[in-house]
């Protein structure tokens, strides 16, 4: 159950590093525009914010991986910690941003199912 949880793991942390792309360095592109609902002026003035929440992202993603290299390397009290700390707060996050605004609910979904499964299957693990 673990090697499932660490390969979950590394599949949410594939999509937050894809996140962070879009929101750090293609945040105006028509493309990323259209994933967001954004229009050319909305994007131009937030695009600090969004750099700036990118790399949250990114920095969860490498706190998985680094997660997952440590279990990997059999430190895996430390490498399990990292792995659910970053993941969860995936989860944290998908979970806020449903609640602020319900319309979001499928955003959330696609950035928190991937992390959620991650976690429950690590804690089986360990529980195991």
């Amino acid at each position: 159950m673990l090697t499932a949880g660490l390969v979950l793991a590394g599949l949410a942390a594939a999509v937050h590093v894809y996140i962070f792309y879009m929101e750090s360095l293609a945040w105006t592109a028509p493309a990323t525009r259209a994933v967001f609902g954004t229009t050319a002026e909305e994007a131009e003035s937030s695009k600090e914010l969004a750099y700036n929440q990118g790399f949250y992202n990114l920095f969860l993603a490498i706190e998985i991986a680094v997660g997952i290299a440590l279990t990997v390397g059999d430190c895996d009290t430390v490498g399990q910690a990292l792995v659910l700390a970053g993941t969860g707060s995936m989860v944290a996050a998908a979970l806020v941003l449903v609640l602020a605004n319900r319309s979001r609910a499928s955003a959330a979904l696609k950035q928190g199912l991937i992390p959620a499964l991650a976690v429950i299957a690590i804690v089986i693990s360990l529980a195991g």
